[in-house]
């Protein structure tokens, strides 16, 4: 525990409050404290992880919480950043709760995180953990752009269009393309990630692969990932289809950062065996 968990908690529940509200009452004013809550609880949360690296001497992803907790900042910095850039506050609504969650899951199972060992001392470290997190926050993003299409989707469909506090809501090309984007660049960022923990397993261990879970279950994500983007690009799929091939991807990313971190960590886990 630090001194900015609670700052922190207390932002993103303000945040999510706010973006609700921005939502449901259509109040223009309350858009710009939304975002400003969203971006003082990164910051609040920035320092709380780098009290965390201090006391444990290395990026903090010792064990599963501390992992969940880096993962949870970067989706808020990214949420806050799309939010900012294509306009889209609506997101708001489920980014905010879902960092909200998140941390409070890493502050309540909070243990004694794992001791790096020598040979994981490592520039790779910061390298590899930031790309391999960052993808999957842009996956929590694409998920909830393709949620926000869903949604407004069946609301047009039924003749009631939903307008929130930027005015109306991000038209339905707009929320595909920005799920494109998120999808595209996640999958750029994942491949990186996956290359650079194959050059680190090569030179700590003498080998690119040992097919332990977590390498087992990133080689699925992504070639499911692939697909997803091959069928947009060669086979044309895109609006409902691609929202919904989305948010099941991203089910079976959930399933795996949780199951495989939980049951059998690995050397991506507190054990570091």
């Amino acid at each position: 525990m630090t001194i900015w968990l609670t700052p922190t908690l207390l932002c993103y529940g303000i945040a999510f409050v706010l973006f609700a509200i921005d939502f449901s009452s259509r109040i223009q004013r309350v858009t710009g404290y939304a975002i400003g809550a969203l971006a003082a609880g990164t910051v609040f949360h920035a320092l709380d992880l780098v009290s965390r690296g201090v006391q444990d001497g290395n990026i903090p992803v010792g064990n599963f919480p501390q992992a969940l907790s880096f993962l949870a900042w970067i989706t808020a910095l990214a949420g806050l950043i799309l939010i900012v850039r294509f306009r889209v506050a609506v997101i708001g609504v489920l980014v905010a709760p879902s960092v909200l969650i998140a941390l409070g899951a890493s502050g309540a199972m909070a243990g004694e995180a794992g001791k790096l060992p020598r040979a994981l001392r490592s520039v790779w470290l910061p390298v590899h953990v930031t790309l391999a997190f960052a993808g999957e926050a842009l996956f929590v993003l694409a998920a909830t752009v393709s949620l926000v299409y869903l949604f407004q989707e069946s609301r047009l469909k039924a003749h009631r269009p939903m307008l929130s506090g930027q005015g109306a809501m991000p038209s339905l090309e707009k929320l595909d393309r920005i799920n494109y984007l998120l999808l595209g660049w996640g999958f750029v960022l994942l491949t990186l990630a996956i290359l650079s923990g194959a050059l680190w397993a090569q030179h700590t261990w003498g080998h690119f692969w040992s097919w332990e879970p977590r390498e087992s279950w990133s080689l699925v994500t992504w070639l499911l990932y692939a697909g997803l983007l091959e069928s947009r690009l060669t086979v044309g799929w895109r609006g409902r289809r691609a929202a919904t091939l989305t948010i099941f991807v991203f089910a079976v990313l959930v399933g795996s950062f949780v199951g495989v971190s939980l049951l059998y960590p690995g050397k991506h886990g507190g054990t570091f065996g």
